[in-house]
């Protein structure tokens, strides 16, 4: 199938009045959905017109009630999100103003234990690791400092048991972190 000047400006045409690729592909005749949605692309044309023309568009989405509402001290901020819902079928995007609570948090920082020694490191480079020596890294990998753990390391892991502490955390503990 062939692109012609004449198809190509009825589609732009189907396009700008709304129409999904499936139907201008329907109405061209000898052409797949895909195929529309690929020259839509090619041609760089704008996003698709709401299908329903204005009507559509000026429909208000949001919700009013006529109760008062009591005053919110809390902190508020205002963002837009964008939501995306069906019409029929096709999916719309629509740009909405939501206004947020803002809620101070409090984060729990795990207590420090004391009787946690940092062990001096080897600082060993890369062609100096073996199957025992720690593999912790430490440093930037782009700069001279860059080195690795090297203590000793227990046969079932790659890392001391400092640096094994630090990688492998129970699951129960990184639940409470986040």
């Amino acid at each position: 199938m062939n692109w012609t000047d004449e198809r190509v400006e009825k589609l732009k045409k189907l396009w700008s009045e709304g129409l999904s690729a499936s139907q201008i592909a329907a109405q061209l005749g000898g052409v797949s959905r895909n195929a529309v949605i690929g020259k839509v692309h090619r041609l760089s044309l704008p996003g698709r017109a709401k299908a329903g023309g204005p009507a559509a568009a000026t429909r208000n989405t949001k919700r009013t009630t006529s109760a008062p509402k009591a005053p919110n001290y809390a902190a508020t901020r205002v963002t837009t999100r964008t939501v995306v819902h069906q019409a029929g079928a096709t999916m719309l995007k629509e740009e909405v103003e939501v206004a947020e609570e803002v809620v101070e948090t409090v984060v729990e920082v795990a207590p420090v234990r004391s009787n946690v020694v940092v062990p001096m490191t080897r600082s060993i480079g890369l062609t100096q690791l073996t199957e025992r020596t720690c593999k912790w890294p430490i440093g930037d990998p782009l700069n001279e400092e860059f080195h690795f753990c090297g203590n000793d390391s227990p046969d079932s892991s790659p890392y001391c048991s400092f640096h094994a502490r630090i990688a492998y955390q129970p699951s129960a503990e990184r639940r409470r972190a986040r």
